[in-house]
């Protein structure tokens, strides 16, 4: 299975679900619980963004099945480096701007 960040337009499938998800975006928390950064925010396959109540949180180990990997290219690649490093900081407690918990 793909170890790194999947880029943004990579279809899965999600652990006990039977509807596949489209990677839209990163390093996203509820609104109702901004203390857990989850790795992604998907929308359903192939309907798309729907709207604000249709948008699915989910980190990586979630992920039973890749269907399609997004585009990748250099800009991707740089920004997989920074966001990964983001978000273990995120998960470690470290808001990522002074270096400090």
């Amino acid at each position: 299975m793909w170890n790194d960040l999947l880029p943004i337009g990579s279809v899965v499938l999600l652990n006990d679900s039977e509807k596949r998800v489209m990677i839209m975006g990163f390093c996203q928390a509820k609104p109702e619980d901004t203390t857990k950064v989850y790795d992604y925010c998907g929308c359903l396959y192939p309907e798309g963004y729907m709207d604000s109540e249709h948008i699915y949180l989910f980190n990586h180990e979630q992920i039973n099945q890749i269907y399609s990997v997004g585009y990748m290219e250099e800009e991707q690649f740089a920004f997989r480096e920074k966001i990964t490093e983001i978000l273990l900081n995120l998960k470690a407690g470290d808001d990522g701007e002074t270096g400090e918990n």
